[in-house]
């Protein structure tokens, strides 16, 4: 080998360490972004999952009244909160 074909050798081999140094660079930054991007994510689905929750909770409560209402000693209300019972052993099992 001449000293010229080294010479060669050496600047391409320089090339490829530089470029493979690029890539990861650009490869950590990607994976940097992702993590951002998952973890801003993640947060959004729990304030979704928390608002849910109280949404679900608060809904069982107006149910709850308004069975108390439906059901409150008028004319046929044991017969109705009978009904509801019914109904409401049907849907345990169903699922």
């Amino acid at each position: 080998m001449s000293p010229g074909d080294l010479l060669s050798l050496v600047a391409v081999l320089c090339a490829l360490i530089a470029m493979v140094g690029i890539l990861a660079k650009v490869y950590v930054r990607r994976l940097a972004f992702l993590e951002r991007k998952l973890e801003i994510t993640a947060g959004q689905t729990a304030e979704k999952a928390a608002q849910y929750a109280a949404r679900n909770t608060e809904l069982e409560q107006r149910v709850r009244v308004l069975e108390r209402i439906a059901t409150a000693g008028g004319i046929g209300g044991g017969e109705l909160a009978l009904q509801i019972e019914q109904l409401r052993d049907r849907g345990v099992t169903a699922q």
